[in-house]
């Protein structure tokens, strides 16, 4: 692959988050600091792609942090100017260059496209880009 192409990588949304978190400034930090459950709403187009998926599964999301600012390269952690400054690939901070979240969350319900997951702490009209099924150490399949 040519730096050219690189550069010019292309994500597809897969499907949206569906929230009552609103706002980033009111979002936890981290799931599991009292974040609700919310619903993910699969593209059409990949509807196949949630074949063998079931409730009580964990699954890895991959999200795209649209409200994330990208030109940051250093935070103070948790967004406390007491804590030491870190350049953000030493943090989870939602702010930079490529903001994609990562977040560990259970399949609560499953309706047709829509699965209910949680708990997640991004807010509502966060892209997915992609699904991983946390790996246990004996697969079936």
């Amino acid at each position: 692959m040519s730096e050219s192409q690189i550069r010019r990588a292309t994500l597809r949304p897969i499907g949206v988050i569906r929230s009552e978190l609103k706002e980033r400034s009111r979002a936890p930090k981290q799931g599991y600091e009292d974040a609700p459950d919310a619903w993910l709403e699969i593209h059409p187009d990949f509807n196949d792609a949630l074949h063998r998926l079931s409730v009580g599964d964990d699954i890895i999301l991959l999200t795209w942090l649209h409200r994330a600012k990208r030109d940051v390269l250093q935070v103070h952690p948790r967004s406390d100017p007491r804590r030491r400054l870190a350049g953000v690939f030493a943090t989870r901070s939602p702010d930079r260059p490529n903001p994609i979240g990562l977040h560990r969350v259970t399949i609560r319900k499953i309706s047709g496209n829509r699965l209910r997951i949680g708990p997640i702490e991004v807010i509502d009209g966060t892209p997915v880009i992609d699904i991983k099924p946390v790996l246990s150490r004996v697969q079936d399949d």
